[in-house]
């Protein structure tokens, strides 16, 4: 996986303002994303993915995951409230106005599960939220908000995939994590870190009147060019969002690469193990 999670990113020159989201998104979309391709590609081959699928993405971001299932034939829709991670989703998927196919066979929607709906009748057959859950308080009650609304656009017995860290012992970024927030870290409230619980997904799931059907975990290493890669990707997540709120981005920054010093190798790469979960449920 070294030549996909690896690759070169120029360091920027310049001011950096507090939150400059376009770059944000071309930073998750140009190095993050891609550490989340393993579980993308083992939840895909389970259900067996291709031309019979209809798909629904929740949370699509900057669209890596529609694009794979994509490429196996599925009809895909993705659903985000980020414009800038969506341009850029609609840069990878309808790159070409005259491929009419796949302007048909997939969408891009900004809004809700519910804005989706308008433009498309259809029942999904796959509905997939694969940003994990399971380090930050309140982020399971947020997904819940999404599956209440996108599981009546779901048929009978349609798989719904739902993704969350894996135990905090083998998920070595989320203990990078934590640390870079340590210092600036806010009132305890959503946004707040909290350890990985092992049954998060079947909470949520049991909550949103699924069926569970099936679980499995993914190695997911996190492999970054170098120091100024890893600190741009990881803020990327919007994970650290929290704490640069609480104190500034220069502290969080100075303190995620001194968290992230244990895993710089001598070649000025850094590599970070990680498992991750995944769910797969059933609607009723």
């Amino acid at each position: 996986m070294t030549p996909t999670l690896v690759r070169q990113h120029l360091p920027r020159t310049g001011a950096v303002p507090r939150v400059d989201l376009r770059a944000r998104a071309r930073d998750w979309s140009e190095i993050q994303e891609r550490m989340l391709l393993p579980l993308y590609e083992a939840v895909y081959e389970r259900l067996d993915v291709g031309p019979a699928t209809r798909l629904l993405g929740l949370g699509c971001g900057s669209g890596l995951a529609l694009l794979r299932a994509a490429s196996r034939g599925a009809a895909v829709t993705g659903v985000d409230t980020c414009a800038d991670r969506l341009a850029l989703a609609r840069e990878r998927l309808l790159p070409d106005a005259r491929d009419a196919r796949a302007r048909h066979a997939t969408r891009i929607v900004r809004g809700s599960p519910r804005d989706a709906a308008r433009a498309d009748v259809s029942a999904y057959t796959v509905v997939i939220a694969l940003e994990p859950i399971g380090c930050l308080a309140g982020d399971a009650e947020g997904l819940g908000e999404l599956l209440a609304e996108a599981t009546p656009l779901a048929g009978r017995g349609a798989a719904v995939v739902l993704a969350g860290w894996g135990p905090p012992e083998r998920c070595a970024t989320a203990s990078v994590l934590r640390a870079a927030t340590g210092p600036a870290e806010p009132p305890r409230g959503a946004g707040t870190w909290r350890p990985a619980d092992r049954d998060d997904l079947e909470r949520v799931a049991e909550r949103a009147g699924l069926r569970p059907d099936g679980s499995g975990r993914v190695a997911c290493p996190f492999g970054y060019a170098g120091m100024d890669s890893a600190v741009r990707g990881l803020r990327s997540t919007g994970l650290l969002d929290p704490a640069i709120t609480a104190a500034d981005q220069a502290q969080v920054d100075k303190e995620l690469t001194e968290a992230l010093h244990p895993y710089q190798r001598q070649d000025g790469t850094v590599w970070m193990p990680n498992v991750f979960r995944y769910l797969v449920a059933r609607t009723r």
